[in-house]
């Protein structure tokens, strides 16, 4: 059964059009074959070409439109999609379903033409619901590591040779440099899916194990408060319909997992380096306890022990080794929640630990971007306090004789200003810092005319017993920012690009700079 989720009225200026992706579209009995022919509005997206890819394969006829040509589109059309530059109303043409992302706004033309011709309109995450009907479906939810988690899972996966289907929130750190596509339409039954909390449009889905990495209070905007906030990982997990792998590390996952009914608990896997006679009462819920070892620091490895549970493998308890080529603590959970997925899947757990060590991460964690006379340049996609303060204890973890620096963007100007003094801790971890201006997205300065880099470095103050602020410091100017960070690194330090926007765009300046500066030197 099609549900239609756009109200029906007349379409004028005074009454827009209105989009809702919070409610789902279809139950859980529906399949492709019910959409008929299907556009995708911006569907060379990261996040769209693989739903698009996904349901030509399932048989749907398949188009869309984009802003401009990308190796996405290409691919797409050399599928047999067809893919119009410019969006317009006639793209839309006689399309039965109409498909949209939270980037789409509600005045967009093929919007307005999809309502005027009566075309059902529905939001990415519906289709996305919809193709994880009949399959072996696994959701990783969480604040943070959802990426890094769903990236590891499906990398176990296509190396022990299920072929999964996969949506991720962005592309894999390949061999050699190489950048490897975050989507994929396989021929095997499973699908892997980041499930995104940010709009509650996770609340759609019904996997078969739904992982939470942890669940720490973002997105108030949308939510409001951390109780509503926490409410909907406890309705997530309830929709799973096998395991729910849950993290116990994070007080806020255990919260979750505490408000869990207890059938879903008697389901559920715990997993984290917290021993178990300091976990609360689990109630039937089994646990993977992570060992990892402290020796690692400045080898490049991580090496940790994974005590799985036969309500994990199925038949006898396993403890099996992991050596991750990822650093830092927070990279072992997320390890231990792919495995543990994995197996529950019917990897062994020797294929699965095996196959996890080959990941080098996903684009944008922890990546190494060059070196030059012997400066490192790494980018990291960390954009949340905790994630900062985590990619930072894996840096020292990594170079512990290093001296690290910063070049941080923040993201958001309500995060900034919500979360100013926690960046400040976060950010204090390092050497040496600059925060440049802050990537707006979907914000306006207008709206937060009080809030920039200043606000962090002004929180910043006294942090430090040694110093009064002089380790960090604000330019707005991030090409500028870049250039002076260049030219006071040294022979063995670590310069990391930090945040969600387009900051990555400075590791390239970064290394010329650095270039130019040591020739200058010589």
């Amino acid at each position: 059964m099609v549900r239609i989720i756009m109200k029906e009225r007349q379409l004028s200026q005074e009454q827009p059009v209105v989009l809702d992706p919070i409610h789902a579209a279809f139950d859980t009995h529906a399949t492709p074959a019910d959409l008929g022919p299907t556009h995708f509005i911006g569907i060379g997206g990261a996040g769209m070409s693989v739903l698009a890819e996904m349901l030509k394969s399932q048989g749907v006829s398949v188009d869309g439109s984009d802003r401009e040509h990308s190796a996405k589109t290409d691919r797409l059309e050399a599928l047999g999609i067809t893919v119009e530059f410019g969006q317009r109303a006639e793209n839309v043409g006689d399309a039965a379903t109409v498909v949209y992302s939270s980037a789409i706004k509600p005045d967009n033309p093929e919007i307005v033409a999809a309502h005027e011709a009566g075309s059902r309109i529905v939001h990415r995450s519906d289709i996305l619901a919809l193709l994880m009907n009949g399959k072996q479906a696994v959701t990783v939810a969480g604040a943070h590591g959802k990426t890094t988690t769903s990236s590891m899972l499906a990398h176990i996966l296509v190396h022990v040779g299920a072929d999964p289907s996969y949506a991720i929130g962005g592309s894999i750190q390949g061999p050699d440099g190489t950048t490897l596509d975050g989507g994929h339409a396989g021929d095997g039954s499973i699908l892997v899916a980041e499930a995104d909390e940010s709009d509650g449009s996770f609340a759609k889905y019904h996997p078969t194990i739904a992982i939470i990495t942890n669940a720490e209070a973002d997105h108030l905007d949308h939510y409001g408060d951390e109780a509503h906030y926490r409410a909907a990982f406890v309705d997530h997990a309830e929709h799973a319909t096998g395991h729910v792998v849950i993290c116990a590390d994070d007080k806020d996952a255990l919260a979750v997992f505490e408000a869990l009914p207890r059938d879903v608990k008697a389901r559920t896997i715990v997993y984290g380096t917290t021993p178990e006679d300091r976990l609360p009462e689990l109630d039937g819920a089994s646990l993977v306890a992570i060992s990892s070892e402290s020796e690692t620091a400045g080898s490049g490895i991580e090496r940790l022990t994974l005590e799985l549970p036969a309500a994990v493998t199925g038949t006898n308890a396993v403890c099996q080794s992991v050596t991750l080529k990822v650093p830092g603590i927070h990279n072992a959970r997320n390890a231990a929640a792919a495995i543990t997925a994995a197996v529950l899947l019917g990897v062994k757990p020797a294929d699965a630990a095996r196959a996890a060590g080959s990941f080098l991460g996903a684009a944008r964690r922890f990546q190494i971007r060059g070196t030059v006379k012997q400066v490192t340049v790494v980018d990291d996609y960390a954009h949340h306090p905790t994630e900062i303060a985590a990619l930072l204890d894996a840096a020292h973890r990594r170079y512990p004789d290093s001296t690290i620096r910063v070049l941080f963007q923040p993201h958001l100007f309500s995060r900034t200003k919500f979360f100013a003094r926690e960046f400040a801790q976060a950010l204090a971890k390092a050497d040496d810092v600059i925060v440049t201006g802050i990537f707006p997205a979907r914000e306006k300065q207008a709206d937060f005319p009080d809030v920039g880099p200043d606000t962090i470095v002004e929180a910043a103050q006294g942090l430090k017993d040694d110093s009064a602020g002089d380790w960090i410091q604000s330019v707005e100017d991030m090409c500028l920012a870049a250039k002076m960070m260049a030219m006071r690194a040294h022979h063995g330090d670590v310069v990391f690009t930090v945040g969600a926007g387009d900051i990555t765009n400075m590791d390239q300046v970064l290394l010329t700079a650095l270039e130019a500066h040591r020739e200058s030197c010589e």
